[in-house]
C-alpha cells in the first residue's frame, strides 16, 4: 500500500512539473526516463531466466499426472482469462477516447544524453534457456545448478526490491512529466481510471466463471465455494502476495472438499503458475495504453492471442516480487507489441495501482483450479 501511495504521489508530482512548462526540467526527467528504461530492459531477461528456471526446476515434487493436471488447468485458466479481458477491453476502451495522443515519442524534448545498455540476451532466448535448464535440473536433480539459479534469483530479486521498486515513483513521475508537457495528461488519466475499474470488474466476473465451471464439474454450489474462499481473497488484497496468502488459501481450499494431498501440492504450485487476475489486468491495460498513445492502434485478436499465450508461460517468473507480473511481462510487451519506454512506464503505473486486486483474484482462483484437479484425480 505504501508503494501505491508513492506511485500516486509520483504521478501528481509529474503532472504538476510537466504543467510548469520549463524545458530544462522536462528534459531532465526525459533523461531519467530514458536511463532507467534502459536499465529495466537490461534486467528483464535475467528475471525471466532465473525466476522461471528456479520455478520449473522444482516442478518434479509430485506425481507426473498431478503436476500435468495442475499445470495444464492453471495455464488454460490464465489464457482464457486473458482472452476474456481482451474482448471486454476492445469493447470498452475505444469508446473512452475519441482521439489518440502521441506521447513521448519523437516530438517531445530529447534527453540530455543517451546511454544504451544492451541486454545480454533477448527475451525469447532467456525464456527458452530457462525451460531448458529448469527441466534439466528437475530431471537430473543437479544440486549445483539448482543452487546457482536459486542464488541468481535471489540477486535479481534484490535488484528489483532495492533498486527498481524504490525508484519506480521517480520513473513514473518522469513519464507523466512528459505527458503533461505534451498537454494530454487529463485525457490519459480519464481513460486509465475507467480501465482500472473495468479490470477489477473483470476480476470478479472471472472468479465467478472459474467457480461456476468448478461447481459444474464437482457438483458443488459455486457461490458457496466462492464464499468459502473469501478469507483468501481479502488476505491477498491486503498482502499483495500470492506466497504470503498460501496458508489461508490452503485452509479454505481444503474446506471446499479438496483432498489434503491434492491441496498440499496444488495450492503452492498454483501460487507460482496461476496468475489469471494479473493477466486480465495486463491485457486490459495494454489495450488501453495502445489506444491512448498515438504510435499504436488497438490490437486485433490475432495480434493479441500470441501475447496472451506467452503471458501464460512468462507468469511463472512473476510470484514473490512486488509487481512481478508486470516486470516479467515487459519483455513480451516490448518484443511482440513494440512497447516503447513511455508505454512500459504507463503499464507499470497502471498495474501497480491495482496489484492487490490482481493478487486477490489469483489466489481465489487457485481454489477453483484445485477443485477441478481434485475432481479428475479421483478417477485415476
Amino acid at each position: 500500500m505504501k508503494l501505491i501511495l508513492k506511485l500516486v504521489a509520483g504521478i501528481i508530482a509529474g503532472i504538476l512539473i510537466g504543467l510548469l512548462g520549463v524545458d530544462w526540467i522536462t528534459q531532465l526527467f526525459v533523461t531519467i526516463q530514458a536511463l532507467f528504461g534502459e536499465f529495466i530492459n537490461f534486467i528483464i531477461p535475467f528475471i525471466i531466466l532465473f525466476f522461471i528456471a528456479a520455478g520449473v526446476s522444482k516442478l518434479g515434487g509430485g506425481s507426473g499426472r498431478l503436476v500435468g493436471a495442475t499445470v495444464g488447468t492453471a495455464y488454460v485458466s490464465t489464457v482464457l482469462a486473458g482472452i476474456f479481458a481482451f474482448f471486454i477491453a476492445v469493447l470498452v476502451v475505444p469508446r473512452l477516447s475519441t482521439e489518440q495522443a502521441p506521447v513521448a515519442e519523437g516530438e517531445g524534448l530529447a534527453p540530455f544524453f543517451e546511454f544504451e545498455i544492451e541486454p545480454l540476451m533477448g527475451v525469447v532466448t532467456a525464456l527458452i534457456a530457462a525451460f531448458v535448464f529448469g527441466i534439466g535440473i528437475a530431471k537430473t536433480k543437479s544440486e549445483t545448478l539448482m543452487r546457482f539459479f536459486d542464488e541468481g534469483k535471489a540477486i535479481v530479486d534484490l535488484v528489483i526490491r532495492r533498486i527498481i521498486i524504490p525508484f519506480l515513483p521517480v520513473y513514473i513521475a518522469s513519464i507523466f512529466v512528459e505527458i503533461a508537457a505534451e498537454g494530454e495528461v487529463f485525457n490519459t488519466l480519464s481513460v486509465f481510471g475507467v480501465v482500472l475499474l473495468v479490470a477489477i470488474a473483470c476480476h470478479w466476473i472471472w472468479i465467478t466463471i472459474q467457480f461456476t465451471a468448478a461447481g459444474a464439474l464437482t457438483g458443488k454450489n459455486p457461490f458457496a465455494a466462492m464464499k468459502m474462499m473469501l478469507p483468501a481473497y481479502f488476505t491477498g488484497l491486503g498482502t499483495m502476495s500470492s506466497a504470503a496468502t498460501i496458508p489461508v488459501t490452503l485452509e479454505q481450499t481444503k474446506k471446499n472438499g479438496v483432498r489434503e494431498d491434492v491441496a498440499n501440492f496444488g495450492v503452492p504450485l498454483c501460487a507460482t503458475i496461476h496468475l489469471s487476475g494479473s493477466v486480465i489486468t495486463i491485457v486490459a491495460t495494454s489495450v488501453a495504453v495502445m489506444s491512448v498513445l498515438g504510435d499504436f492502434s488497438v490490437p486485433s485478436f490475432a495480434q493479441m492471442l500470441p501475447v496472451i499465450m506467452m503471458l501464460g508461460i512468462i507468469m511463472i517468473a512473476a510470484p514473490g516480487v512486488p509487481g512481478g507480473a508486470i516486470m516479467a511481462a515487459i519483455g513480451i510487451l516490448s518484443t511482440q507489441l513494440g512497447f516503447s519506454e513511455s508505454a512500459i512506464g504507463l503499464m507499470i503505473a497502471l498495474y501497480m495501482a491495482q496489484d492487490s486486486f490482481g493478487t486477490a483474484t489469483n489466489v481465489t482462483g487457485d481454489g477453483a483450479i484445485n477443485m477441478i484437479v481434485n475432481r479428475f484425480s479421483k478417477e485415476q
